[in-house]
This record gives C-alpha cells, structure tokens and sequence, in this order.
C-alpha cells in the first residue's frame, strides 16, 4: 500500500469514492466556470465575422439547445442520481457499449482539453515571461495539477476565484458597453445602436450564415454539464444539479448573448478589431485605459479555469469507468482525501505529452489537439438526448411523483435538441474548416468501440450487451 492510500474500511466501497467536499457556492461557481471560458473572451469575433450582428441570435439557438440537453440531464441525475452522470444513463437506456464508448470518448476530451489549455495558457504567459512555451506549458501542468491533488475542496475554491474573476470582468464590461451604447458614456457622442444595421444588415451574409456560426457557438458551451459530475462530491447532490440546470438560462443571456449584444452595437461587425480581440476593442474605442493587459489577464484566468476543470473532470470520468471494469482497477483508489491520484495523473498525461510535442512542432501541436475533440460534444449532447428519452418515458411509467426536476415539454422539447444537435453534426461535414474536426472525432468514436470489442471478449470483468435493469427512480418528498 503506497503512503497516501489509508487502509480500506469496513465499507470497502467508502476508501473508493471521492469525498463529498463542494458546498453550494462551488457548486454555482463551477457551473459559471463550465459555462464561460476563453472562447467568449476571443472565440466569438470569429462568430460576429461569419454573422454579423446576427451573431446574437446564434447565440440565442446554441444556448437554447444547450440549456435544453442540460435540463434533460439534470432530470436524469436527480431521478436516478449515478456516479458517472451521463455515461452511467448511456448505460442505462443503451447498453455497456454506449456507456463505454461515451464514457472514454468523454475523458479523451477533457484530456486533450487539459493539453490543449496548458499550451494556450502557455502561449499567453509568454507574452510576460521570457522562457520557450513548452517549459510553460509544463510549469501550468504541474501547478493545476498541485491543486487537484490536495482535494476536491481545493478545487472548488480555486474554482470560485477563477469564476468570480470572470464575472466581474463580464458585468463591468457589460455595464460599461451598454452605457457608451445609448450614448451616455462620457466621450459618446452619441448611441452606437446604428452599428446594428448600417454594415449590410443586421445578418450581412444571410440567415444561412447564421445557421452555420451556431454550429460554431455550440462548442462555446461545452463544459456546462461537468456541474452534473461534481454534483456527486457535493453535500446536496440533486438539489445543486436542480439549481444549477435553471439557473443556467440567466448565465447564457447574461453572459453570452448580452455581451455579444455589446459588442456588436458599440462597433461596426466588420472592424477588423473585432475579429481578434472583440473585447479588447469594445474597451479601448470606449476608452478604458490599459483594456489590452487587463484583459491579457482574464482571458489567462479562463484559460487556467478551463485547465482546472478539465484536470478534475477527466479524473472523475475515468474513476467512474471502473465502476463497470471498463478502465483498469487499479485507479479506482483514492488518497485519504478522496482524490483519485491515479485517475488523475492519467489524465494528465495526455498534456505531458502535448508540452513534448510543442517542443518539437511548436506551430501545430494546438490546432491538431482541438481539431480531435472537435465534434465529441456534440455527439455527447445526442446521446445524453436519446437516454432521457427512454429513461423519462419509464421514469414516467415506474416512479412519476419522483420526478421533482422534469424535461420541459418531454418528449417533444428533448426531441427539439436532439434533430437540433443531428442537424449541428451533418452541418459540420459541408461547412469548409469543419469537416477535419469531424472526421477526428469519429475516427475516435471508431476506435473507442473498438477498444469495448477488446474489453468484451477479453476483459477480466465479463460484460453483456444488454442494457442495465432499472430500479425505480428515488422518491424525493414533493416540493
């Protein structure tokens, strides 16, 4: 027994799971944290060039499909509460293959996620720094992994002060935007609300165009449902999935669509400007003195939330997996503090990696990173969609006063995600830049279920085809 394992207890199963430490504050911090990362920040002046000011209404339609898939799971977790969130409700509706391939597709995400954020947070440091950007990388790698391995309480609160920067940081700018908006920002001159339609329209290259930019805004939300992972080491693990799941139309509106609205309506679309920095912009033409580096400094703080997150995720999925033999057993233990060390380390080892190859092909390492996650988000949605359709149908059936957190409109919202999500994923085999990050995520979706064939005919822990019997769902008293 290595020094940070403690002696399994009389409940084995105890010395196996990570420790409940996240209160409800990390909780609400963590779902901002999930919801809002860097591509806001820099990502969404490649959305305002592809749609003009309709970039909100993209906006608009990725977050209702994204608030849509969350509301769907969030029922699910509170109806059947599962360690493994949505890879254990694959299992479930679908079968072991479904929860196998989804489950290690899901951790091959957040560890290419974990590469590819030390790398861009490595890319931004050395902006201060004078060091070559893989020994960056590698310093950002050690540190967030430091944080992960002292506990998920840690986590939580170094979560919190990364989200709280990032709230501030969009609420000044939303309320400093929309004052030199109406034109009552001293130095105005004026509203700029004409920047709507005097630049070719309101959607300059039509409304096709704004379909395709949703495509793009839909990987902007990845991350919200990692609330639902966390969920299981909190004190109140459905009640904060429920808060979290509702409040999450406010953070869209707030922080998405508003600030998009923002920045299209303070400058022109077409300014070049906006294209790679639309924050920045929107702050040095209203004239905030020293926009670059402060927001130099956000868009890290993003960043190293993202890092964060990722690290945490990826280890709770993997843990997760050998609940079911899908993943070696070996790094099903935790440390005295609930944190799967070994988990952990795994996932990280993706980004140690990635700092080797920055070293050797420092101008292609992040493109071909994100490229191979590209479109796993989306298959991610789809089949959280198909589970709650046959779990809600027989939730419905065996247990329905359980059911205190519901799918709206069940079945024919979840329906809405899902041709919304289908449709999202044909659209990226005709939009041109696009095709690439498809055909790498289902390259790996192939390899995934080949590697469940593998574990089939010879892993250690026979398993069947057959999806798993249900219990009925746990009763909750009415509310």
């Amino acid at each position: 027994m290595t020094s940070h394992e403690e002696p399994r207890p009389a409940d084995a199963s105890a010395a196996l799971a990570p420790a409940r430490g996240l209160r409800r504050r990390h909780m609400a911090m963590i779902a901002v944290g999930g919801s809002v990362g860097a591509g806001l920040f820099i990502g969404s002046g490649t959305v305002i060039g592809a749609a003009g000011p309709a970039a909100v209404v993209s906006y608009v339609l990725a977050g209702t499909l994204v608030l849509f898939t969350l509301r769907a799971l969030g029922e699910m977790v509170v109806a059947y509460p599962a360690a493994g969130s949505f890879s254990d409700y694959a299992r479930m509706a679908l079968g072991p293959r479904a929860g196998f391939v989804i489950g290690w597709l899901y951790w091959w995400l957040y560890a290419v996620l974990v590469a590819a954020e030390s790398v861009a947070g490595a890319a931004i440091l050395g902006r201060w720094v004078q060091a070559p950007e893989w020994l960056l990388a590698l310093v950002l790698l050690v540190a967030m992994t430091g944080v992960n391995l002292v506990s998920v309480r840690v986590f939580g609160e170094t979560e919190t002060v990364f989200s709280v920067v990032k709230i501030v940081t969009i609420v000044a700018f939303l309320i400093v935007g929309t004052l030199f908006a109406v034109g009552v920002w001293p130095g105005a001159g004026g509203a700029s609300t004409a920047n709507l339609w005097q630049y070719g329209g309101f959607a300059p290259h039509g409304w096709t165009a704004v379909l395709a930019a949703t495509v793009v805004v839909l990987f902007s939300f990845g991350g919200v449902e990692i609330v639902t992972i966390a969920a299981g080491e909190s004190d109140e693990p459905e009640a904060n999935v429920a808060r979290a799941a509702t409040s999450v139309l406010w953070r869209i509106a707030l922080f998405y669509v508003a600030s998009i609205a923002v920045v299209v309506t303070v400058l022109p679309w077409n300014d070049a400007r906006v294209a790679t920095s639309p924050f920045v912009s929107v702050l040095e033409r209203v004239g905030i003195p020293g926009a670059v580096p402060v927001m130099e400094v956000v868009v890290f703080v993003a960043v190293m939330s993202v890092l964060n997150a990722a690290m945490y995720t990826s280890s709770r999925m993997l843990h997760a997996l050998t609940r079911h033999g899908d993943a070696p057993m070996g790094l099903v233990r935790v440390n005295r503090r609930g944190v799967p060390v070994r988990a952990l380390v795994l996932g990280t080892v993706v980004g140690y990696v990635s700092v080797l190859a920055n070293y050797a092909w420092p101008q292609t390492v992040f493109a071909f990173l994100v490229a191979s996650v590209g479109a796993i988000f989306l298959l991610l949605f789809i089949v959280i969609g198909v589970s709650q359709l046959i779990l809600g149908a027989r939730a419905r059936r065996e247990g329905p006063r359980s059911l205190t957190f519901r799918m709206w409109g069940f079945p024919y919202l979840t329906w809405v995600m899902l041709v919304g999500m289908v449709m999202a994923l044909g659209a990226m085999a005709v939009i041109e830049g696009q095709r690439a990050a498809l055909g790498a995520s289902l390259a790996s979706a192939v390899v995934a279920l080949g590697a469940y064939e593998l574990r089939r005919r010879w892993g250690r822990v026979p398993v069947s085809d057959q999806p798993l019997t249900l219990h009925p769902p746990r009763l909750h008293p009415p509310r």
